[in-house]
């Protein structure tokens, strides 16, 4: 077993611990390889990035980073932040064609629902809807979409119940499933209807063998099982990889479907393989950069380190050279 295989499950695990937080934090090489993968800490950095994102071809996902909130100030807050972002987004929204409906809109937001009330003790699953729904109204104002971003497996069952519920009166919202959980194909089928849209991706947190894929192939063949049921689906795919195995089977699949580029997209992270996604656009590919912004990124860093081995190699060569 590769060493970043054994270190892949300490990283996850980190990146729940507010000890190794406060550590990691004060590494002062730390910042400068976090800003690899996140477009700072407020609105106005977060806006342009997005400006030069768009302006090269590409669609654009915004995430304010924070989870797991236990505490209702702090998830009013995060929807203030999201509420700012899409009075700043509304012109940029609107500049790419159709928004909020197909073919798809080049703006949207992503959101994760413990950072909105999910967590809280009490009313936890209520107070998450309804800050969902102030969000999902504002987006749909400025002529941007959203999609609910998945997180652990003890949140799915809260998460989808949500979605589902908000897409009686946002039919366009759309949502991340993950193939490492063993229920994923079972998800899949269940919501590729018509005018669904589900981001797929491989998976990001430590989850037990119970529930979840440990195996490299196993993920991998589960990932490719879950895409073909989504391009034989009635919905929009979007394709979240940075693996060329997967992107090239999407690309298989939705041509023997019969999808035009309008039907699906490639989505890669803010950050990681950027030459590549210029390349996927220039050969007429729908590709939308999933861009993180806020100050609380120490979570979302982590399990960046934990997916590529060259982000943890990265990281490590700058501690010894500080060292």
């Amino acid at each position: 077993m590769a060493a970043a295989d054994l270190l892949r499950p300490a990283l996850l695990a980190a990146a729940r611990s507010p000890r190794m937080e406060r550590t990691i934090g004060k590494v002062p090489v730390t910042r400068n390889l976090v800003d690899r993968f996140v477009a700072g800490d407020t609105e106005s950095q977060a806006i342009t990035a997005t400006t030069g994102i768009l302006d090269s071809g590409r669609y654009i996902t915004i995430d304010y980073l924070g989870e797991d909130t236990t505490d209702l100030t702090q998830a009013n807050n995060t929807v203030s932040h999201y509420l700012v972002l899409l009075s700043n987004l509304s012109a940029l929204a609107t500049s790419g064609g159709t928004p909020a409906t197909f073919p798809p809109s080049p703006v949207e937001v992503s959101l994760k629902l413990s950072a909105l009330g999910q967590s809280l003790a009490r009313d936890g699953h209520k107070v998450a809807l309804e800050n969902a729904h102030k969000i999902c109204t504002a987006a749909e104002e400025a002529g941007a979409w959203v999609t609910v971003d998945a997180e652990d497996h003890t949140t799915t069952d809260s998460t989808l119940s949500i979605v589902r519920e908000l897409r009686e009166d946002f039919p366009t919202l759309g949502t991340v499933l993950q193939a490492y959980l063993k229920r994923t194909e079972a998800d899949c089928k269940d919501m590729s209807g018509p005018g669904s849209r589900i981001r797929l991706c491989k998976g990001a947190y430590k989850e037990p063998a119970s529930v979840a894929h440990q195996e490299k192939t196993a993920v991998d063949d589960s990932y490719l099982r879950c895409l073909r049921i989504l391009m034989n689906g009635q919905g929009y795919p979007m394709v979240a990889s940075h693996d060329p195995a997967m992107i090239s089977a999407a690309m298989q699949y939705a041509e023997a479907k019969g999808r035009t580029a309008d039907e699906f997209e490639l989505q890669m992270l803010y950050g990681i393989r950027d030459s590549e996604q210029l390349r996927l656009v220039g050969e007429q590919k729908h590709v939308r950069t999933y861009l993180p912004y806020g100050e609380q990124w120490y979570g979302y860093f982590m399990r960046r380190l934990a997916e590529r081995p060259a982000n943890l190699a990265f990281f490590l060569r700058s501690l010894a050279s500080r060292n």
